[in-house]
């Protein structure tokens, strides 16, 4: 058996004395080297074993970057040239910027997670807690009433009026499939035979900008609020409303540009996607169109039950948690002196009922509701979230909270800026795209609570905007981590606290007009 040569080139020397002691001295030496030697020897492997890891990493992520971009092409690819010349190959981070979103198969992060005994038994600490809930109303009932009982009334007011939610949301999804796809048609039929392209485009464009505006845009409104909605229902519709005009935004965004480019030869009709594509767009767990996606094979039904049963599961959780911790509380609050020290005792208390609220919401969402459409259409690409919790900086915890909506932002707001300035003004471009995904989420929860009360935009686009600067990526840290779990158990306590403030305050001191500034007033401010 042969051994590799010492890094320091040391060699063993045979001392030889007829001394017994000196022999045993000399072995103890001798082993004591082969000892130092040895572990020089673990030291250089070691180095070499994470340089050779390196390397191949390297290698295979620039193997895989270059497979999946070559395996995504659009309808056509044509290499631009000026005057009959071939132009110069963009720079790679310029080519970076051009690319869409890549859709690959790929589980949801949980799924893959559930898969390990510890992060199950979490899972099954939390269906532990739901257990407990339910326990102590049937024995807060039986205590009160002298019966077991366990009513739901506050979840029949929330969905309440599911018959008006229904019909609007068809005359939403109509418009949305139709409207926006025949339009497009009709543009792209015209467009390279018209002497005008920019007017036709620019006509086109108002006409049914207008279009959106009323049907997708005062619809809508003019439902929750004439009818009265309660709130659940008026979320359904208000969230329904935002995306379906996120995706049809997002259709004609991906098609116009290719309609433009590939010029149709003579005697033949302009390539359109398909309106069956379309349908499938619509429905599908992402914002970003494309003509096809990854596909599986087959739908497994049985994880479509356990999924369903896990939503159903979080929106009785959700109840508990309103009904257990925050009515009692606020119920009684509201019929209390106005102090800072209740203030303050408030904000704390609604910290628990908070977080749960946010886990949960992240859960039956983007995790279940997702992966329900995902499964039941057969979409492959189930990177809906990432790995949020672990993040050292919230601009991490923006990218990694929703994928799906981080996407949309993305390619058509803060890279489509950058387009437009050529480059330029990267900092306005964040900051824009802060400023909407604020107003947009303060508009949902305006509309939906009934009031507006802009806690969740001071929250966003101030406070958000601040730490996405100063808790930015470079924070490696996990005391960053344990800073960022801290600011949002703080604000969404802070959010519960205030929202449900103005809720009670709403009912209990009316509007007596419908001025504007009564209308932008919270009442919690003055209802004591």
């Amino acid at each position: 058996m042969t051994t590799a040569e010492p890094p320091n080139g040391l060699r063993l020397r045979n001392i030889k004395a007829p001394q017994s002691e000196e022999i045993s001295s000399h072995a103890g030496d001798h082993n004591n080297i082969q000892e130092d030697d040895l572990r020089q020897w673990q030291k250089h492997a070691q180095k070499v074993k994470v340089k050779v890891l390196e390397q191949v990493q390297d290698q295979l992520s620039d193997i895989l970057d270059k497979a999946l971009t070559e395996s995504v092409q659009p309808f056509t690819q044509v290499q631009p040239t000026v005057n009959g010349k071939m132009t110069k190959k963009p720079s790679s981070r310029s080519q970076r910027m051009d690319d869409g979103k890549i859709f690959m198969p790929r589980p949801s992060l949980l799924d893959e997670l559930f898969e390990i005994s510890h992060i199950r038994t979490i899972y099954h600490m939390f269906i532990a807690v739901l257990l407990i809930f339910c326990l102590s109303t049937l024995a807060v009932d039986y205590i009160d009433q002298g019966r077991l009982v366990l009513e739901f009334d506050l979840l029949f007011f929330a969905f309440g009026k599911l018959g008006t939610v229904t019909w609007a949301w068809v005359v939403m999804f109509a418009y949305t499939l139709l409207v926006p796809y025949y339009t497009l048609v009709f543009w792209g039929s015209l467009y390279h035979s018209m002497p005008s392209k920019l007017g036709l485009s620019l006509g086109t464009g108002l006409v049914l900008s207008a279009v959106q505006m009323y049907v997708l845009g005062q619809f809508p409104i003019h439902v929750v609020v004439h009818y009265q909605l309660p709130p659940a229902s008026r979320f359904i519709v208000i969230l329904e409303q935002i995306r379906f005009l996120m995706k049809s935004y997002s259709f004609i965004r991906e098609t116009a540009p290719v309609v433009v480019k590939n010029t149709p030869k003579e005697g033949e009709s302009p390539r359109f996607p398909t309106l069956s594509s379309y349908l499938y767009f619509l429905f599908c767990p992402t914002l970003i169109y494309r003509e096809s996606y990854p596909r599986n094979s087959h739908i497994r039904w049985k994880y479509v039950g356990v999924t369903l049963g896990m939503i159903l599961g979080s929106l009785f959780y959700g109840y508990f948690i309103l009904v257990r911790l925050c009515v009692p509380l606020f119920r009684s609050e509201i019929r209390q002196p106005f102090s800072k020290r209740t203030m303050v005792l408030a904000v704390f208390n609604s910290i628990l009922p908070g977080i749960m609220l946010l886990l949960l919401c992240f859960f039956a969402f983007l995790h279940c509701w997702l992966n329900l459409f995902g499964e039941l259409l057969c979409f492959a690409d189930r990177m809906f979230y990432k790995d949020w919790w672990n993040s050292t900086s919230f601009a991490n915890y923006y990218r990694t909270w929703n994928v799906v909506v981080h996407d949309w932002l993305y390619y058509y707001g803060y890279r489509d800026f950058l387009r437009l300035s050529n480059r330029k003004f990267r900092t306005a471009a964040m900051l824009s795209v802060f400023i909407v995904s604020a107003v947009v989420h303060e508009y949902a929860l305006s509309m939906g609570l009934g009031f507006f009360y802009p806690v969740m935009f001071c929250l966003f686009a101030i406070l958000g905007v601040v730490f996405n600067f100063t808790m930015n990526d470079k924070r490696q840290s996990p005391v960053f981590n344990i800073i960022m779990w801290a600011c949002l158990f703080l604000g969404q306590g802070v959010q519960v606290c205030l929202y449900c403030q103005e809720w009670y305050a709403q009912i209990h001191c009316p509007r007596t007009g419908n001025s504007f500034l009564e209308l932008v007033t919270p009442r919690s401010w003055s209802c004591r």
